[in-house]
């Protein structure tokens, strides 16, 4: 093989491996930036990663709201009206977080199968639903009657 080839070669193989690795660490971050959303039904069925940041979304089951005296600590049921899964926070709740109201929570499971939030959002009135809480309690077939009617007027 002359040099003039052999420099062509040691050329497109740095590109070749170049680019490889630029793909390779680009895919290696946006895998560790995804997170991916889960209802309560799924979480319960096991389809939820352990120690993954994922979003879970539900509605507040009514009398579960525990909140610790000495911190900030919160615990509460989520629920899509199937199955239920426990949130422990800690920090400071939203002012619209309420039981009974549809919440998306970001955390990650833990091998108890507690669901350990860092953020908690609230929705914002009580007409508007995140669409991935409408479509896990419409899976469940508990979707509330004021958000039924409202998704009937807008298509």
């Amino acid at each position: 093989m002359n040099p003039k080839r052999k420099q062509r070669l040691m050329i497109v193989l740095f590109i070749v491996f170049g680019a490889a690795i630029a793909v390779g660490l680009t895919m290696y971050a946006l895998n560790q930036n995804i997170n991916l959303f889960y209802s309560p039904t799924d979480i319960a069925e096991g389809k939820a990663p352990e120690s993954t940041r994922i979003r879970a979304g539900g509605m507040v089951v009514e009398g579960s709201v525990k909140r610790d005296t000495q911190s900030l600590k919160v615990e509460f049921g989520m629920t899509d009206y199937a199955h239920s899964v426990t949130v422990v926070y800690n920090g400071i709740l939203p002012d619209l977080f309420r039981e009974g109201q549809g919440i998306v929570a970001q955390g990650e499971m833990n091998s108890e199968g507690v669901f350990e939030a860092v953020e908690v959002l609230a929705k914002h009135d009580e007409n508007y639903m995140p669409p991935e809480v409408a479509d896990a309690l419409e899976k469940a077939g508990q979707m509330p009657d004021q958000l039924r009617k409202k998704e009937a007027q807008a298509q």
